[in-house]
């Protein structure tokens, strides 16, 4: 199997290790095998990859898609360096609220997998990274939502001080104030 699966401290969050092939010439992994995928529990498709690149400081999220248009996503840093979060939306979970988060670079080649029921958020920690993320539903912006990234019930340890957000994240509700749709044991 050329993918090691660790479920993390909110073990529906999953860390995808896969195996590296490096020679002179450079190297090879398979990103994605449906099958691996599919014996280690992640069992929805992935209809749509998209592709972000941002600077040094950029803090991108912490978005969500609500029901009926939930995505699931398996995200990769293939330029530069990024700390990646995913915080539990799934009222009634023993983990509502919590957050996990893993460092995914171009070097380490390291995978998230974040379920439906979960926010996603980023900050790039290199002088600028690349990412790209499979999702299980395509972009449906009138379902469209986040938190905001600085919420304190939630509190996200950010290895960045002062982040470069959007406007539209600068105005995203804390948890409690959002509308979430989300219940455990509905996935």
């Amino acid at each position: 199997m050329p993918f090691i699966f660790k479920n993390l401290e909110i073990p529906e969050v999953i860390l995808v290790e896969p195996r590296v092939f490096p020679d002179e010439r450079g190297f090879f992994l398979e990103s994605y095998k449906s099958s691996d995928f599919f014996n280690a529990g992640i069992t929805e498709n992935f209809v749509q990859d998209n592709h972000s690149k941002s600077k040094y400081g950029v803090l991108r999220g912490v978005h969500f898609q609500k029901n009926p248009k939930a995505q699931g996503k398996l995200v990769r840093c293939i330029n530069g360096e990024i700390f990646d979060v995913a915080v539990d939306l799934r009222k009634n979970s023993p983990n509502y609220g919590k957050w996990v988060g893993e460092t995914l670079s171009e070097e380490n080649k390291k995978m998230l997998y974040i379920p439906k029921g979960f926010a996603h958020g980023f900050c790039v920690l290199s002088s600028e990274a690349e990412i790209i993320y499979k999702c299980t539903e395509e972009y449906a912006p009138e379902y469209d939502a986040g938190i905001f990234w600085n919420d304190e019930t939630v509190g996200i340890d950010w290895p960045i001080s002062d982040p470069i957000i959007s406007e539209k994240d600068s105005k995203l509700p804390n948890l409690n104030d959002s509308d979430i749709c989300f219940r455990f044991g509905d996935e």
